[in-house]
Order: C-alpha cells, then structure tokens, then sequence
C-alpha cells in the first residue's frame, strides 16, 4: 500500500487524543466557556494538566488574570452546546444563557462548574512559565467530580476541521499499573 503526503495542517487530527472540554473561568465580567481540546495529563499527583489556549481567546486573559478555571467534560449529547460554545465569543454573548447550560458553584474556585457536564475539575495555574512564548498553561486540579450515574461517557474527540470521534468500546488489558 502506497502512502501519500499529509498536509502539516492536519497532523493535530492525528495525535489528538483527550476529549473535547469546556473551559470555564470567571472575572469582573462574569463567567465565561470556551471549547479546548489542546491538553495533557502531565502528572499523576498532584494531578497536572497542560493545556493551550489562544492569547486570541476571550477566556485566555480571565485565565491569566484570576489563575483559575473550571475543566468540564462533555459527553456527546452536549455536542451542539460544544460546537455553539467553541464558535462565539463570550465578550459578545453570555454562553451559559445562550447554550442553555447551568453553572454551579465550585468548591475551591471562582470559575462555575457546568452542571450538564459529567466531570468537572477544578484547577488552579500550577507554572505559567510558557504562556508568554507557547499560551500553555500547566494546571492543577485541585477538586474533582463526577457523575456516578455516568458509567461509560462516550466523550468527544477533535479530528480538526469540524470533525469529531466519539470515544467507543473500553478494552481492558493485562497492565502492572495501578
């Protein structure tokens, strides 16, 4: 079988690999969403996560200013709210209100969680060393939560241009980790 040359601007739909999430922050203006699926775990304990967000992102500077944010995860039957949320402006338009999502307080943040989602978590900036260079922030989540009635999310997953996957099967495999 012959290969054939991958434009550059599709190599993020190959490595993507965590679902799709809403950010949420919250400042002066009030809180905020914005759709991200540029993260990575990076540590265990505490748990890490290192995330790109555009310096162009309306929810870059509340980040960079209050130094905390509210990870949501959504399952497929957000996928509209994900896309709405991802395609406007939260300088524009308030995106709970106009997503139909309900914000809830968090334990240990400002930033709401969104109640629809299955998993929030709260995180606080852990080292913002390469957000000057690079917009990564290195996050810790410092609450987390989850829906026990959710036993098997089917997440979405980013392919680029408007595509999406959506998380399937769970393959359990002999492994040492704990």
């Amino acid at each position: 079988m012959a290969k054939r040359s991958l434009p550059l601007s599709r190599v993020y739909g190959l490595l993507e690999t965590g679902p799709v999430v809403l950010i949420s922050v919250a400042g002066r203006a009030g809180a905020n969403i914005m759709t991200q699926s540029w993260h990575t775990m990076m540590e265990f304990e505490p748990p890490l996560v290192g995330c790109v967000i555009s310096g162009r992102n309306y929810s870059f500077g509340i980040l960079r200013k209050t130094r905390e944010c509210v990870i949501n995860i959504p399952t497929l039957e957000l996928a509209a709210q994900v896309v709405k949320c991802g395609n406007a402006s939260g300088e524009s338009i308030d995106k709970f209100q106009a997503c139909g999502l309900t914000p809830l307080p968090a334990a240990q943040v400002k930033a709401p969680l969104i109640a629809e989602c299955y998993a929030n978590l709260e995180c606080r900036v852990y080292d913002s060393r390469m957000v000057n260079k690079y917009n990564f922030f290195v996050l810790e989540v410092v609450k987390a939560w989850t829906d026990p009635k959710v036993k098997n999310p089917r997440t979405l997953h980013h392919r680029g241009m408007g595509a999406f996957m959506v998380a399937g099967e769970t393959v359990k495999l002999a492994s040492r980790a704990k």
